[in-house]
């Protein structure tokens, strides 16, 4: 009788054993799929779409620079004091236009030597000796200041980039529109971007026979960059006096700003 008790209690834990087992076996495997799933959410179950959106923005900033180029001989001091007097000049005439300080600034100040070379070949004396050429040396001086202005009322363009000439500067680069702000105009366009990207994704869920899934992520950038309008005057150091030509009427028109937004989607 003993025996057939002990019998019954063995196999009563033996089952008890087995049912923990299998218990056990099947809580790791449903653990190891979740927690895969959580790590892992895009590994093989996730895909991309990309929206380009655009926004329109109206410039309100004008910017050019002028430069002030001066050559001489060797007195620097000399140099730098016409070259002053005529930046000064320059940027005297600008705020009469109406220009503030803090859009106008100094962009560069060079003090560059000029050289004379000699162009000769080597002289062997009788004694053997070699004569060499007469090394470079410095024959004057070329000052170059360079300045940068930025205009907000645009009808007043073509005056100051003509008058700037006459007023001092002997060179004038090239006229570029920018806008002062471009944050309100760039999440305008980044708006546009992702509508359109979730608007593709639904379209490529309905087509692939699966449920769009959380979103996983997502990456953008922008395009937005000032633009030359190609107006300026160049011309060598003696240029020194503005031409007496009408002053063009500037359009700034508008700028299309882009932006490309990535997202990634789970597939369910």
């Amino acid at each position: 009788m003993n025996e057939n008790m002990n019998q019954t209690i063995k196999n009563i834990l033996g089952g008890v054993i087995a049912v923990v087992v299998l218990a056990f076996g099947y809580a790791s495997v449903s653990y190891v799929n979740s927690y895969d799933k959580s790590i892992q959410p895009s590994s093989f179950r996730s895909f991309s779409v990309t929206g380009n959106g655009k926004a329109v923005g109206i410039p309100d900033i004008a910017e050019f620079s002028f430069q002030v180029v001066t050559e001489g001989g060797k007195d620097v001091s000399s140099l730098q004091a016409q070259n002053t007097n005529s930046v000064n000049k320059a940027i005297a005439f600008i705020k009469s236009k109406g220009v503030d300080d803090k859009d106008i600034k100094t962009e560069y100040y060079n003090i560059n030597p000029r050289y004379q070379t000699y162009n000769c070949n080597p002289l062997i004396l009788q004694s053997g000796n070699v004569q060499p050429c007469p090394p470079a040396s410095i024959v004057g001086y070329t000052i170059t200041q360079s300045v940068n202005v930025k205009i907000r009322a645009f009808e007043k363009i073509g005056d100051i980039m003509s008058g700037v000439v006459s007023s001092g500067a002997n060179q004038v680069g090239a006229l570029s529109f920018t806008i002062d702000d471009p944050a309100k105009v760039q999440a305008e366009a980044r708006a546009d971007a992702i509508t359109k990207a979730k608007i593709q994704a639904g379209e490529v869920a309905k087509a692939g026979g699966f449920r769009l899934g959380r979103l996983l992520g997502i990456q953008g950038d922008s395009g937005y960059r000032a633009y030359d309008y190609g107006y300026g005057k160049g011309g060598g150091v003696e240029t020194m006096s503005a031409p007496t030509a009408v002053a063009p009427t500037i359009r700034p028109g508008s700028q299309d700003v882009n932006v490309s937004v990535t997202m990634q989607y789970e597939i369910e």
